[in-house]
This record gives structure tokens, C-alpha cells and sequence, in this order.
């Protein structure tokens, strides 16, 4: 049996990141030939002492994740860094190079996706047979995924509800997805936007992406679980897909693991950034589970239709979104209306002495200059021409092989 934790014990963390070719931009599915180069066979998981590899549903994408549960976030920047910097040693002889932010802006999907044909591949298979998995919603959607522990009932009741009310707080802080196919979409989060309906031919896969009020293990599988099984069972002949597979709300309880996994954050350009988020993000959220804002009942009391209106605004216009409903506001002690930027400054005012102060500097610089998408967006000026994006994402891919943030 798989060891418990306790609220905030460790932390599981997972990073996307892109595969593109050199002289094209365009992304290259050669993932399989990524994790052959580094383990000599193609394995689909790699252990690499504290960070593993792992494949993803397209063949241009790879997963960097933490190697089993993590004490602490403060040195796992320099870890994934480590291991960027190994991948695009390995890339180098393939004339390719990793690419962060959590979309391509120039990749056609319906021309350019590939499905991962290896292992697992039986499961993207049918998923693709449902879904069709060329769109954009599923082949170029790169994420940050933050994994929190809950040892029992009590613990999940706490955590669940505290992460319920920050999900549509995290596009003004992630949003790093402003351009599809040399296109400014009008969306600061278009990821998000496309998350919202890529599923939408069994609606409750993904809900109404911020998850129901269910509070305890029986009533996450009545109300979550058992929907699912009876919407997948007519797609699902053979009974391959397993339901925490499935549930693709924007937070999901991995009663497998003990775990909520948070899935709202669109990756950044570099680890530094990754990290210092997901630090930022937990240490609001022991804030709200010590009810330092507001009672358990308060946070417990709003429903997805009300939270899930904040989030779709958020997905608009991220840091800029403003926000009027006072009731919401005072979940974080605030009781005018702010945009969403502000709402994170006052955060960071609160929680900032609790935080390693190695996370300042990244913080800092996204609350003063904006998402990663509004940071593209300004070096862009307005020219979305290919030339100009290629540019452009090049400085990201810079920043990545440096782990520094993206400054136009």
C-alpha cells in the first residue's frame, strides 16, 4: 500500500515542454527518439535520479516530473533545470530544442499532430477515436501540474475546498497562451479557452472544469465518478480507461494516490517560473486551509456555476480581469472590486514572509510585468507575423536553456 501524507508534507510536480525543430520552428515528434537516446531503448518512463521522463498523448511532447513525492520546492528549479539542459544536449545531433509556454503559436494540428504510438498507445487510441485529438485542445496544450496530499476525509474536505475557490485565480498569474497559428486569439489563456469544451462530446469528463461540491471520498464517486463510468461506458467496450484517467475537471482527487492534482496553470517559459508559482499558489492555500481569510463553511459554499464565472472572465483577460463580485473578494480579505493582478499582489503581501525567498525575484517580476502572455504579447507589438513570433518564442526557448524569466 501506497505510503499516506499529511496536508502539505510533500508536493508532486509535473512540466510539459515541447519538442521544435531548429530550422522550421515547426514541433517535431521525435519523443520517442528523445528517451532511446537517453536510455539507450525506448522506455517510456525514465528515472533520472530526483526528476523523471515521461511521454505524453503527442509525440512532440515531454514530461518532466518529480521522481516520487518532494519535501521541499526551494532546489527543484535548479533540478528540472538540470535536466532541461540534459534533453537539449540530447536534441542537439536531432536538430531540435525544447520549447516552454503552453502553446505553439504556429502549429497546425490538424497537419501536425502525431499520437505517441508506443506504450499506453491503445488508450490515446481510443481517446482519439472519441475525442479526435488533433485539435488544439488536446495537441497543444502544455501544463504545469501541482500535485498536494491529503491523508484522510477531514484533510480532503479542507484542501478540496480551499483549491476550488483559487482555480479561477490562476490564469492572471499562469496565462501563457495568447497566439494559435499566427493568430492573437484574444484570449490571455486560450489553452483554457479550448480546455473548457475539448471534451464536449461526453460533457461530464470535464464538467464545468471547476470541480462540484464534494467534500468527502463517497461523495466525490457518487457525484464525479460514477457520472463518468455511465457516460464512457457505450465508447469504452473493452473497459481500458480508468475513471481518475478520465475526470478532467481543473482540479481532479486522485483517491489512487491521495492526491488533488491542479491542472489550471499553463507552463511558463523556465523552471524558476514553474516553481516559484507553485510555491506562490501553495502557500495561499495554507493560508485558506488555516482560515486565515475566511471559515471552511464560507470557502465550502460557492458553487462551480459562480466560481466558474470568475474563471472564464480570468481566461479572457488574466491579470487584467476585473473582478466585482465582493463576496468572492472577501474569501481573500478584500472587500472592493480589483482586477485579478491585485488580488495576487495583496496575496503576496500576505503569504511572502512564509515563502523561500529564492521564489521573490520570479514572483515579483510577473506581478509587476504581467503573465507570461502579456509579456509575449507586448515584444510582439501587434505584428503577429511569422518571422516576428518565431523571434519572439525563440528568446522563450532562451530562457528555458538559461532558466531565466521572459523580459520584452
Amino acid at each position: 500500500m501506497k505510503k499516506k501524507y499529511h496536508l502539505f508534507e510533500v508536493y508532486g510536480i509535473e512540466l510539459e515542454y515541447m519538442l521544435v525543430k531548429n530550422d522550421t520552428f515547426k514541433v517535431a515528434p521525435i519523443v520517442d527518439k528523445l528517451l532511446t537516446s537517453k536510455a539507450g531503448k525506448l522506455i517510456a518512463d525514465i528515472e533520472n535520479g530526483d526528476i523523471a521522463w515521461s511521454n505524453e498523448l503527442v509525440a512532440h511532447v515531454i514530461e518532466l516530473k518529480t521522481n516520487g513525492p518532494a519535501k521541499s520546492l526551494d532546489n527543484l528549479s535548479k533540478k528540472f533545470h538540470a535536466n532541461v539542459l540534459e534533453m537539449n544536449r540530447l536534441l542537439e545531433p536531432l536538430n531540435t530544442k525544447l520549447l516552454g509556454s503552453a502553446s505553439h503559436p504556429l502549429m497546425n494540428p490538424n497537419t501536425d499532430t502525431q499520437l505517441w504510438k508506443h506504450s499506453y498507445s491503445e488508450v490515446y487510441a481510443l481517446y482519439n477515436t472519441i475525442f479526435n485529438c488533433k485539435g488544439h485542445g488536446w495537441s497543444n496544450v502544455q501544463s504545469t501540474h501541482l500535485n498536494l496530499p491529503f491523508y484522510d476525509d477531514k484533510e480532503f474536505e479542507k484542501l478540496h475546498a480551499a483549491i476550488r475557490i483559487v482555480l479561477p485565480l490562476l490564469p492572471g498569474l499562469c496565462a501563457s497562451s495568447p497566439i494559435l497559428e499566427c493568430q492573437i486569439t484574444g484570449f490571455k489563456d486560450t489553452r483554457l479557452e479550448f480546455y473548457k469544451t475539448n471534451q464536449k462530446e461526453i460533457p461530464d469528463l470535464t464538467g464545468m472544469v471547476i470541480p462540484e461540491r464534494v467534500f468527502s471520498k463517497l461523495d466525490y464517486y457518487a457525484t464525479i465518478f460514477e457520472p463518468i463510468k455511465r457516460a464512457i461506458r457505450p465508447y469504452d467496450k473493452n473497459k481500458i480507461l480508468d475513471q481518475h484517467f478520465l475526470n478532467s475537471r481543473g482540479a481532479i482527487a486522485r483517491f489512487d494516490r491521495n492526491a488533488i492534482e491542479i491542472r489550471l496553470m499553463d507552463i511558463q517559459e523556465c523552471p524558476k517560473a514553474d516553481i516559484a508559482i507553485c510555491a506562490f499558489v501553495i502557500e495561499v492555500l495554507k493560508a485558506l486551509v488555516n482560515k486565515e481569510f475566511c471559515t471552511l463553511q464560507t470557502q465550502k459554499s460557492w458553487t462551480k456555476q459562480d466560481l466558474f464565472l470568475i474563471l472564464d472572465d480570468a481566461i479572457k483577460n488574466a491579470e487584467d480581469s476585473k473582478i466585482t463580485t465582493i463576496e468572492y473578494l472577501k474569501l481573500f480579505g478584500l472587500n472592493t472590486p480589483v482586477t485579478l493582478g491585485e488580488v495576487w499582489n495583496h496575496l503576496y503581501q500576505h503569504i511572502k514572509p512564509k515563502l523561500h525567498k529564492s521564489h521573490y525575484p520570479a514572483i515579483e517580476l510577473i506581478l509587476e510585468q504581467g503573465t507570461l502572455a502579456t509579456r509575449v504579447l507586448k515584444a510582439l507589438e501587434k505584428d503577429p507575423s511569422e518571422k516576428n513570433i518565431i523571434a519572439v518564442y525563440g528568446q522563450l526557448q532562451d530562457c528555458l536553456q538559461n532558466n531565466t524569466l521572459f523580459q520584452p
